[in-house]
């Protein structure tokens, strides 16, 4: 038998039980009531009667025993007693005197004669109601006495058939049936309405196929490699494995609002409506894939499920990649390069220009074997100069000078290369975009080719960046949007989540060592061509503790 049939059974059985109950014990007093209420009744009428003057001045004056019956049986004791009988639907009303003579009765015939129940303590002044059987039959009755001065001169005897009360008693059970009934019936359709609601919530899944489906929930969620987070229809948190809590650093409990939760205004975006396409977002130092599906069962908006996955390694990569790319076309250059010098000093020799070729040697080994960068020698760091020379290279492919500025000056080891290659290469590579908005523009010479120029200081541990470009400068209102997750000006529908994660990715990078990212100037229309003869942007990237000058580069 199914759960929610057994909890209808269980809710109507523990329904009826209490009705049955409780109205037994409504029952069982309904008795006691009834013959209460008639025998109120019985003494309010006897009283009422007893209480008439023209009834007491009758009775006063019948205290004899010769008394003519005929004229009793019409008198106006008779007429009175019956009119009132007749009005209130009484068994009987019956008036006698201080002797227990009656002096009215229904049957005529019983005028004049002794009652047939004790008069007693009626005739002693109080008020008496018995359950008694009299010429009539059984009564419930009240005798109440008639007092005339202070003097008992008769009483006043009502009594109400013990049937007509065994009628009302059978009228209120049956009423008091008909709620029970009633009230289990709306017990029993509430209870139906509480079944189907049962089935709504649960799916129609059962106990046990809840307990196996939890336990299987929480067994694949967590074994996942990719984060999962669900949401239901109003925004809270229902289900979230440990790999979403790594990659999105969430230590709220289920339950809690997504507003509540630290995250970015693009992933709250992706959590507030289905997003199938992958969008990237930074978390920290980590690049994430989030997107999402909205699930509905039974035309039931159950909430939105986000999958999310870890880009880090992939964008590390990526940049390493790019790296070795950019390191390779300088190699590419330089051997070109070389092989040009090689056959023009092969060239000299052929001919016997000794002379000319020893100069020409001269020549080329004073360079100090630079053939790129130039200046690079004031960077004697193995890692940010190869790095810097190779972008030269590729910056030189794309038609853009790349140029170290008059106050650089790098001596030391760097103690972090990854995270200071990983800064400048976005900070490099968004200025060799923009610069190369401008190609054509120029007249041919170095100073009017699109530029990109890098000072790189050190202070302490400190590294202090400045990437210039002769771009057409930052387009936004407020510049610093160029760092949120997700904002470019390229499109990349190849690039897994899209671009702009780069200078996000590098802002939070100098911020977890306590630095910054900032831009000085956005270039464009903002600075004119006297301060600034490119016109492009400068940004500042700051890296403390990224740098030991203390060590000596061998």
């Amino acid at each position: 038998m199914r759960l929610r049939t057994q909890v209808l059974l269980l809710q109507l059985s523990v329904i009826a039980v209490s009705l049955g109950v409780g109205f037994g014990v409504v029952l069982a007093g309904t008795d006691d009531r009834s013959r209460d209420e008639y025998a109120q009744r019985a003494l309010a009428i006897a009283q009422s009667v007893a209480a008439d003057r023209e009834t007491v001045s009758e009775v006063a004056e019948s205290d004899r025993s010769d008394l003519d019956v005929s004229q009793l049986a019409n008198g106006p004791i008779q007429a009175q007693a019956s009119a009132v009988r007749e009005r209130t639907g009484a068994l009987f009303v019956v008036i006698a005197n201080a002797n227990g003579i009656r002096l009215s009765h229904p049957d005529r015939g019983e005028v004049g004669k002794h009652v047939s129940t004790d008069p007693t303590k009626a005739l002693s002044g109080q008020a008496d109601i018995t359950t008694d059987r009299g010429t009539l039959g059984e009564s419930v009755r009240a005798k109440v006495p008639i007092i005339d001065d202070g003097r008992v001169v008769g009483l006043v005897s009502v009594g109400v058939s013990t049937a007509d009360l065994a009628a009302a008693t059978r009228r209120a059970i049956g009423t008091t049936v008909l709620i029970a009934l009633a009230a289990l019936a709306v017990g029993a359709v509430g209870s139906i309405l509480l079944a189907r609601r049962w089935r709504r919530l649960t799916l129609g899944l059962e106990p046990d196929e809840l307990a196996e489906l939890v336990r299987d929930q929480g067994a694949v969620l967590h074994a996942m490699a990719d984060g999962v987070l669900a949401v239901d229809a109003t925004g809270v948190m229902r289900v979230i494995n440990d790999k979403a809590r790594q990659l999105l650093d969430i230590t709220d409990e289920v339950g809690a609002s997504v507003d509540d939760l630290e995250l970015s205004d693009r992933i709250r975006a992706v959590l507030r409506t289905p997003t199938p396409d992958p969008v990237a977002a930074t978390v920290g130092d980590r690049i994430v894939l989030v997107s999402s599906h909205r699930v509905d069962v039974d035309e039931r908006d159950l909430g939105i499920v986000a999958s999310i996955i870890d880009r880090t390694d992939v964008e590390e990569l990526t940049r390493e990649i790019d790296s070795m790319g950019a390191m390779s076309t300088a190699l590419r250059a330089q051997r070109h390069e070389t092989a040009n010098r090689l056959h023009v000093l092969a060239g000299l020799l052929r001919r016997s220009h000794v002379d000319e070729a020893r100069a020409y040697l001269s020549e080329l080994t004073g360079s100090a074997g630079h053939f790129g960068l130039e200046g690079i020698e004031n960077i004697d760091e193995p890692h940010l100069s190869a790095f810097l020379d190779a972008k030269a290279s590729h910056a030189r492919e794309r038609g853009v000078v790349l140029g170290l500025g008059d106050q650089t000056w790098v001596r030391g080891t760097l103690l972090d290369p990854i995270t200071v290659t990983t800064v400048v290469g976005n900070l490099v590579d968004n200025a060799i975009d923009a610069a190369a908005q401008r190609i054509g523009e120029s007249d041919g010479d170095n100073d009017s080719r699109p530029h990109v120029d890098v000072d790189a200081i050190t202070e302490g541990d400190e590294l202090l960046i400045t990437v210039t470009d002769s771009g057409p400068g930052i387009g936004f209102d407020d510049p610093a949007t160029i760092f949120s997750d997700g904002v470019t000006t390229k499109d990349a529908p190849s690039v897994p989540g899209g671009r702009g994660m780069g200078l996000a990715l590098s802002r939070q990078l100098a911020r977890r060592l306590g630095g910054d990212i900032v831009v000085v100037d956005p270039g464009g229309e903002r600075r004119s061509d006297v301060e600034n003869r490119w016109g492009g942007a400068v940004i500042v990237a700051r890296l403390p503790g990224v740098f030991d000058s203390t060590a000596v580069v061998r």
